[in-house]
């Protein structure tokens, strides 16, 4: 009854009780997905424009190339590009048997993918929906797909504290947040929304990554401060909340991208590609997927010295103990 706001005559009765049921059954298999997977991280901005999927792709990459299982679900509904950033051409191909899960896109032995975009027929076409079949979509993204066991489930959220990362709060228990950001001090304004969104939402953050954290010279290699420096970090420092790295602007993730080769996860010998491996190192000691379990609120991880000295704002040398 409570699906239908009190609003059910004795003729309906029974179309109530069937969506009752029905919502029930998908809670049940939300439950029994979840089950199976360690650790879930919703990658969400305050704003566009951040490179927040850029983000998302290249820290399930990282995480993969490490060894470990990793979903990665795109729930930017209206705006997927998931599917592009990894070259990812394959069609939803439904279970011989209706009662079986669908399977995700299959990237590597180690990564799977799950986006809007792979189950339409055009993808150029418009997802015009309000929030109810916003919300359907992102609990049938967990409860129908074949996850499977997973260490690590990334998710990518449009920006903003909306239906997605509010839809992924109230789904995925346990989900903890990589906040990211540019330095400079309007998507500062904006990154304070998030972190007081998930604060309301009672989401953990695992820390906050500045991005585009100044430009690498494509001749030269040497960084030029474009969007300043430091914001994000000082932000991190001000919510006492754990700094995951800055990352300079390089133009190769831009042609990564384009091209469906993901860039900053690779072997490069750049400082933007060791920028990242430091942040997906820093998540995976906060996350660990195997081993002891480290509490979020201590430190970057430092398991085998007691957690960090410096708390939760990011290391400082004064008196950082690990």
């Amino acid at each position: 009854m409570s699906s239908c706001g009190g609003s059910c005559g004795t003729d309906s009765q029974s179309s109530c009780n069937s969506a009752d049921a029905k919502l029930a059954q998908q809670d049940i298999a939300i439950t029994k997905s979840l089950g199976r997977i360690k650790n879930k991280i919703l990658v969400m901005s305050g704003k566009g424009g951040v490179g927040k999927s850029t983000v998302a792709v290249n820290l399930a990459l990282g995480l993969a190339k490490k060894g470990y299982k990793v979903g990665l679900m795109d729930v930017d509904l209206h705006g997927p590009d998931i599917c592009r950033m990894l070259n990812l051409t394959g069609s939803l191909e439904p279970p011989k048997n209706p009662s079986d899960l669908v399977p995700p896109l299959v990237y590597n032995d180690n990564v799977k993918v799950v986006s809007l975009e792979y189950m339409m027929k055009d993808r150029d076409e418009a997802i015009i929906w309000r929030g109810p079949l916003k919300i359907q979509a992102i609990r049938q993204f967990v409860a129908d797909m074949d996850w499977g066991e997973l260490d690590y489930l990334v998710v990518d959220a449009p920006p903003g504290t909306g239906d997605e990362p509010l839809s992924i709060a109230q789904t995925i228990p346990n989900v903890q947040a990589v906040v990211v950001t540019t330095p400079q001090a309007v998507a500062l304004a904006d990154v304070r929304k998030s972190i007081n969104f998930c604060k309301t939402v009672e989401m953990p953050i695992v820390g906050v990554v500045e991005n585009m954290s100044g430009f690498i010279c494509p001749h030269c290699d040497e960084t030029v401060d474009i969007f300043s420096s430091g914001g994000g970090e000082k932000t991190a420092r001000d919510f006492d909340l754990p700094f995951l790295g800055r990352v300079p602007m390089d133009p190769r993730v831009v042609v990564a991208g384009d091209t469906g080769v993901p860039y900053l996860s690779t072997d490069e010998d750049t400082p933007a590609v060791k920028a990242f491996a430091t942040v997906v190192e820093a998540v995976e000691q906060r996350l660990p997927a195997k081993g002891v379990s480290v509490n979020p609120a201590d430190g970057l991880g430092m398991a085998d010295s007691g957690g960090c000295g410096c708390g939760g704002g990011g290391c400082d040398p004064n008196k950082c103990d690990c």
